[in-house]
């Protein structure tokens, strides 16, 4: 099983995810989104390849819910987590 490796842009991008839906909702779904994302990178760990290709750079990218994808490079000794990329903004600003 490879380690999964939180670029800094993942943990800021994280980190305003649950902000956001603690300054629209209540904790109880903010909790459900941590543990959403913890299911993924489970599922992550354990199949790597298991989520699609997108663009280039050998970046996967795995719906958390359909507000929220997440970013992944599997390399041959770790995963990197990319982006948490609100699903709402336009593409063209991802950089990856």
């Amino acid at each position: 099983m490879l380690p999964i490796e939180w670029s800094e842009d993942a943990i800021n991008d994280y980190h305003q995810n649950i902000e956001f839906i603690l300054s629209r909702w209540t904790e109880s779904v903010a909790k459900k989104f941590i543990d959403e994302v913890e299911t993924i990178l489970s599922l992550i760990q354990e199949h790597p390849q298991l989520y699609p290709f997108v663009g280039h750079k050998n970046i996967r990218k795995a719906v958390i819910r359909k507000q929220v994808s997440l970013f992944y490079l599997v390399q041959e000794d770790r995963i990197t987590l990319v982006r948490f990329w609100n699903n709402f903004q336009d593409t063209k600003n991802l950089n990856i």
